[in-house]
């Protein structure tokens, strides 16, 4: 009698060899973008305490340490500006002026760097009003959402002009990929594209980003952030936001919304990101601190977690190390 076989998966985990050859999921440089943070008026690096290792930058030290990304290989980087607090306002008016911090740091890496990387833009007015919403508020205090699609029309021309490639809305107001669009067919930036927040959720996992631009917000985003509780929703947002031009989707928080990532990357042809939140690179950060867990297996780990969910670019702030590492293996 023929004895019967013996069933093993596990020689195909027996070396390091056997393990990258079958692997299914790959991490890659390229994947990779780095969220930068450039504030106005400071005279040098400053740390951001919740996120030991990431730093507001000068407009000189981010062009340094932009370069360094870049030559480690990540797939692009993404643009936070931080006003002073005086030049807050009601409306974010920095945010669309050529001398505002945001677009004088866009103009000054793509001086440098040209069309050697991706460079993105956050266009969003949280950081620029002094109420620290994402649009513009109405005399009872709530976002009005046609006022707001205005202003990010004003702020992609004028971020698409000192020279982005691609365009962030993460406000999530309605129609605001279409108004961002039309704005940039209108002005000659046809070829500017959009990465919209399609599933932005009101997570308790930004907390640190806060720290990071400064965040002059009271009361919270849930009128117009996405629920935690709702999964299906996400899809229709995706929907919409193909229907009014996107180029390619994200969602955000990655770690704890990998379903719903998984659920988009399912349903599109278009490039998929996610964004590896403040909350998500603090608590791994901290728990490495304490020695509770090794942090470039963490890192790795969460990376490749993120990519086998379906993501085709991951924002992460560990981006300029990670790809160090990817590299050097």
């Amino acid at each position: 009698m023929t004895p019967e076989p013996t069933i093993r998966p596990r020689r195909l985990r027996t070396t390091p060899a056997m393990r990258r050859l079958v692997a299914q999921t790959e991490v890659a440089p390229r994947h990779l973008v780095l969220p930068m943070f450039v504030a106005d008026g400071i005279a040098e690096c400053k740390p951001i305490s919740s996120m030991p290792g990431v730093v507001q930058h000068t407009v000189d030290s981010l062009r340094a340490a932009a370069a360094e990304a870049v030559s480690a290989g990540v797939g692009g980087l993404m643009l936070f500006g931080v006003p002073r607090a005086e030049d807050k306002d009601a409306v974010g008016s920095g945010a669309d002026r050529s001398d505002g911090i945001l677009n004088r740091a866009l103009a000054a890496l793509r001086s440098d760097l040209g069309d050697s990387t991706v460079l993105m833009a956050d266009t969003c007015l949280d950081e620029f009003t002094d109420h620290g919403h994402c649009g513009v508020l109405d005399s009872a205090g709530r976002v009005d959402n046609d006022e707001t699609l205005q202003r990010y029309a004003a702020m992609a021309v004028a971020q698409a002009r000192a020279g982005a490639h691609v365009l962030g809305p993460s406000g999530m107001m309605d129609g605001q990929v279409a108004a961002i669009r039309t704005a940039l067919d209108e002005a000659g930036y046809a070829d500017t594209a959009l990465l919209a927040y399609t599933a932005k959720y009101a997570s308790a996992f930004y907390g640190p980003f806060r720290d990071a631009v400064d965040s002059s917000l009271t009361g919270d985003r849930r009128s117009y952030q996405q629920d935690p509780a709702n999964r299906a929703e996400a899809l229709r947002e995706l929907d919409l936001d193909l229907a009014e031009g996107a180029d390619m989707v994200m969602v955000k928080p990655a770690m704890a919304y990998l379903d719903i990532l998984a659920d988009v990357a399912a349903d599109v042809t278009v490039p998929v990101a996610a964004y590896q939140v403040s909350g998500e690179y603090s608590m791994i950060t901290a728990a490495a601190e304490r020695g509770w867990i090794d942090r470039r297996a963490a890192v790795t780990e969460s990376l490749t977690a993120i990519r086998r969910a379906g993501a085709s670019i991951v924002l992460t702030y560990w981006a300029a190390e990670a790809a160090g590492w990817l590299r050097d293996q």
